[in-house]
């Protein structure tokens, strides 16, 4: 699944924001939700399909930690789509 795919989604896109103050367990993000468990896990399975998040298992806890370089890669590609645009609304400006 393609990172776009994985941050179009409210929930997840929550998560990330939850997981940028520092790693956190699946209970410790399921807290502050109001989802079933299999629900959470598919949202987990595309963050992580996506490379947004690393999963690590601690004990009896998985842990979720923020994959900040993924994260920068989708900045720079929405840049340039954004650089793009501006391009080529120029050219048509200009024409």
């Amino acid at each position: 699944m393609s990172a776009f795919a994985a941050l179009a989604d409210p929930t997840r896109r929550k998560i990330l924001k939850l997981l940028r103050g520092g790693s956190l367990s699946a209970g410790e993000i399921a807290e502050r939700f109001h989802l079933s468990k299999p629900t959470l896990s598919h949202h987990f399975r595309v963050l992580r399909a996506a490379g947004l998040v690393r999963a690590e298992r601690r004990g009896t806890s998985i842990v979720y930690t923020l994959q900040s370089n993924a994260l920068e890669d989708v900045a720079a590609e929405l840049l340039e789509l954004v650089a793009d645009g501006r391009t080529k609304e120029k050219r048509k400006a200009s024409s």
